[in-house]
């Protein structure tokens, strides 16, 4: 009797373990449907929501493996789509949606992400700690953006300190909106100018854009800077800032991009504060496509120049052989001290 016991507990031990495994089998082996919520300014800002969309084809194109990844972007075009598009994005099956943009954290996660517990969500430039209902099924994606902005900024210093005109050294830095992404940037941006040369002056303006796409106000801002001196344009401010960097092409200045590498736009950029979205979208999705029901949430993932989530962009080929050399060898001098954590740009 005593071994029929065990031979039948040993056959359910069995059976729960065939159960399991064939879950777990299961759940590796389905597609992983994954929606993208953008910010205003759509696919084509040449940056933020671009790059996010860019982290997302790359995992449609690389996680093929058993069911492959399933992905649908809704775009947002006014500041009422953010919650509709989050309630619909989880509404339509998809098990993990992606917000993109520091505004989601301030009412739409906090109002969708409850109602769905079995979605998991992840926010870009979303600080988990700043959600007031702290959702457990939200993870925030935070960047060291202040880092990348410190490198643009001593590159500019130090162009400036070589080139002076008449001994007065201006530059400036312009922020779509002050939210705390823009904020450590520009933060970031002044301090690596300073620790270039001390004595330029550095023109720091929000344009006042809330949907970071008004490119009419960013390129006013930046007139305005330039019309104070400024040779030198850092713009964190999305699609909004490509109205600086024309205003920049347009005065014959130098412009810094930001988020992508924004070289493509002309030879006036300097270089760009860069911000790898993409690389944080795509490592997502291939955590939440990995282990679907075990995707953690409720802290943030962070990016910084250490795990190279962020950095900067190429020199401008119209900068001469000397200043290229130069300006090369000591950013990079910089950037290692601050993945060293010898130097530790400021936040605001």
């Amino acid at each position: 009797m005593k071994r029929k016991r065990t031979l039948l507990w040993l056959g359910v031990a069995a059976l729960c373990a065939l159960i399991v495994g064939a879950t777990a089998s299961a759940q590796r082996s389905a597609t992983a449907k994954v929606a993208l919520v953008t910010d205003i300014g759509g696919l084509n800002d040449k940056g933020f929501n671009h790059l996010s969309y860019v982290g997302l084809q790359r995992a449609q194109k690389q996680l093929t493996a058993a069911g492959g990844v399933n992905g649908r972007v809704f775009i947002t075009n006014s500041a009422n789509d953010r919650k509709p598009n989050l309630q619909t994005a989880a509404q339509t099956g998809n098990g993990l949606v992606i917000a993109v943009g520091v505004l989601f954290e301030f009412g739409p996660l906090d109002d969708v992400a409850p109602a769905f517990p079995n979605t998991k969500f992840a926010g870009i430039d979303v600080d988990y700690g700043g959600l007031s209902k702290k959702p457990t099924n939200v993870r925030g994606i935070q960047f060291r953006e202040q880092e990348a902005g410190y490198l643009v900024g001593y590159a500019a210093g130090l162009w400036e300190t070589r080139h002076p005109v008449k001994g007065k050294m201006v530059v400036g830095g312009v922020g779509a909106n002050k939210v705390p992404a823009i904020v450590r940037f520009l933060a970031g941006y002044r301090a690596g100018v300073h620790k270039a040369n001390k004595t330029i002056k550095v023109l720091i303006d929000y344009a006042n854009d809330p949907t970071f796409a008004d490119q009419a106000k960013c390129k006013e801002t930046t007139l305005n800077h330039i019309g104070k001196g400024s040779r030198v344009e850092f713009e964190a401010a999305g699609a909004c800032g490509l109205g600086g960097l024309s205003a920049a092409k347009q005065k014959h200045i130098w412009g810094i991009g930001v988020d992508a590498d924004q070289s493509f736009l002309g030879k006036h950029i300097l270089t760009s504060a860069t911000k790898h979205v993409d690389v944080a979208v795509f490592n997502t999705i291939k955590q939440f496509k990995a282990n679907p029901s075990g995707f953690k949430a409720g802290f943030n993932t962070n990016y910084t120049l250490k795990n190279n989530g962020v950095g900067y962009g190429k020199l401008s080929s119209a900068l001469s052989k000397a200043d290229r050399t130069y300006i090369t060898k000591k950013v990079n001098t910089i950037k290692t001290l601050i993945i060293e954590g010898k130097i530790k740009p400021p936040t605001s």
